[in-house]
């Protein structure tokens, strides 16, 4: 019996919930043992909350209120209704947290909408009081069961406040018709209520991680710019985020306390002495530089009030941008949070969800205007892509994932797919692996933030999001997509199995609308010549086929690299015999 005892002991030690609770230790986050917890996260951006961009609405209808009205004016009241239910049901399921675990993050950020916890002041039946809605907090309760079932932390983010937080009112659904958070008591009020709602039903729960009060405010308070960069005292921001945490530990001493700064999240002027002992400063980081220099403010303020900092919101670049910022990260111990979870027509992310042509009917319409499909069209239309944002339906991102983790510290390169000589291969499909390790390309990242200028580094928006340019492919024999705008000096690698030494006949299935020849060369990963090959024009939109001989292989593994020495030309794919 007692043996029996003491092994129930160290299980529940090892797979219970004994881990105890994350606190803080001057600029680090810790365990129960006093451990460095790093976390590594993703946010469910899309889930609670729609911005219009996640669902190609974005010209027309940026906050989620404008997208249901024009939901509405195409399916009816219910139509919209059935959809939302449905969105809100496949949208995060089990099946996604643990997805999450197994690729390899620790934490996972929820941004909730206040609307699914509490309705809006207006529609109160007793002006100033509280109705609390079930859906929201059931919603969290089983996200937080699939978080513990995988052992993974939940920072509870509170990502559209009652009026909205600022004046990007995409991001907290801001209806401007109607107060807002800062100009409204009644508001904040609910605010403070909903977190102390929130802190009393998970106080004893030692998988939350903490609790973000107030997502990216940004609002000129006294300042020139209406979203609060040049802002100096953030007064008002200070108030309330205090009233917020002191209504938390009314009820709940144990979590973490995350506070935002204004202008999205960074502008944390005129902060005051820290008034708890468990407090995380949180940052947002999005299109500027992986330099020391760019994180260094944080890392000062870090250091001035030694307390943990967090970036809690990051994403929306390249594959190289995600590798280079995890590994400054990693040097310099602060956890990530990236951003979304699913999107449609998403390269940037973990998961892409695919459009239909029934939606982009859809979005045509609303954009533009003409015929108004029926409200059954539009009703089957949003319920497919309802059903497309299941976890076993959406297209899982392995190059993202290889790149926000395995490329972290690993330079050497995988194959994206088993290439067997004899045999096809696709151009799209080049080994996985670093910028410089697996492909070249002149344009990788988008830095626009500290540049002033935009650059795409996948122009075709499809498939992968590294900086290689790929496109929709019409050609009759595709794997869907084709690698375009080549450049000089770009390159890209390819790992190849023959299964013995020989020489092969290499066909390359390629178009070039331009008046000039291309030109590619076939080196080994070690920069030895095989072959070289012209690519002369073939006229707009015609794919061809041209043939070099004796390029030869070892017997094994073979990384194969194509040199672009021309560009103009778009690449298909191409044949060893």
């Amino acid at each position: 019996m007692m043996r029996t005892v003491v092994f129930c002991a160290l299980l529940l030690s090892q797979f219970g919930n004994a881990q105890g609770f994350l606190k803080t230790q001057g600029q680090k986050i810790v365990n129960s043992k006093g451990e460095n917890i790093y976390l590594k996260g993703l946010g469910l951006g899309g889930w609670m909350l729609q911005e219009g961009y996640m669902l190609k609405t974005d010209d027309f209808a940026g906050p989620q209120f404008k997208i249901k009205e024009k939901i509405t004016e195409v399916a009816g009241e219910d139509g919209k209704n059935e959809f939302y239910k449905a969105y809100l049901k496949n949208g995060i399921t089990k099946k996604d947290i643990d997805s999450l675990a197994k690729w390899g993050f620790n934490s996972i950020r929820l941004p909730m909408h206040y609307n699914l916890y509490t309705l809006p002041i207006e529609k109160e039946p007793v002006k100033g009081q509280n109705t609390w809605l079930e859906e929201g907090f059931q919603m969290t309760d089983n996200l937080l069961k699939w978080c513990e079932d995988n052992k993974i932390y939940l920072i509870l983010d509170l990502h559209a406040a009652p009026g909205g937080q600022g004046n990007d009112a995409n991001i907290s659904d801001n209806d401007k018709s109607k107060p807002n958070l800062w100009d409204s008591e009644e508001n904040q009020k609910k605010t403070i209520a909903l977190w102390k709602k929130l802190a009393e039903r998970y106080k004893d729960k030692e998988w939350i991680a903490g609790y973000d009060m107030i997502n990216e405010p940004n609002y000129g308070f006294t300042g020139k710019n209406p979203n609060g960069t040049d802002e100096m005292s953030n007064a008002p921001l200070w108030k309330l985020q205090k009233e917020i945490s002191d209504a938390i530990r009314e009820v709940d001493k144990n979590h973490i306390i995350i506070l935002e700064g204004n202008g999205w999240g960074n502008n944390y002027n005129g902060l005051p002495k820290l008034w708890d002992n468990n407090i995380v400063l949180s940052f947002h980081k999005y299109w500027t530089t992986n330099s020391q220099e760019a994180i260094q403010n944080i890392v000062d303020t870090r250091k001035k009030l030694n307390v943990p900092v967090w970036l809690g919101e990051t994403g929306e670049n390249s594959n190289v941008w995600f590798t280079e910022l995890n590994q400054l990260l990693l040097k310099n111990n602060i956890g990530y949070a990236y951003w979304p979870m699913k999107k449609i027509d998403n390269i940037a992310g973990v998961t892409n969800v695919k459009i239909i042509p029934e939606y982009q009917k859809l979005l045509n319409y609303w954009k533009n205007g003409g015929q108004k499909p029926t409200k059954d069209f539009a009703k089957k239309a949003l319920m497919k892509i309802a059903d497309n944002y299941k976890m076993e339906n959406v297209k899982v991102k392995k190059d993202v994932i290889d790149a926000m983790f395995r490329q972290v510290t690993d330079e050497t390169t995988k194959p994206y797919k088993n290439h067997i000589a004899p045999g096809r291969i696709f151009a799209t499909e080049y080994d996985l692996g670093r910028f410089g390790s697996a492909y070249s390309d002149n344009d990788f990242q988008d830095l626009w933030v500290s540049t002033g200028s935009h650059t795409e580094w996948n122009s075709g928006k499809k498939m992968r999001n590294d900086g290689v340019d790929i496109y929709a492919c019409k050609d009759k024999i595709n794997n869907g997509f084709y690698v375009g705008k080549t450049e000089k000096g770009e390159w890209l690698q390819y790992t190849v199995k023959s299964k013995q030494a020989r020489k092969y006949t290499a066909t390359f299935r390629y178009n070039n609308d331009s008046a000039q020849a291309s030109e590619l060369i076939i080196k080994t990963e070690d920069g030895d010549d095989l072959a070289t090959v012209k690519l002369p024009p073939t006229g707009k939109n015609i794919w061809k086929t041209v043939s070099v001989k004796n390029v030869k292989l070892d017997s094994g593994e073979n990384k194969l690299r194509l040199y672009f020495e021309a560009g103009n030309a778009n690449l298909n794919y191409f044949e060893l015999k």
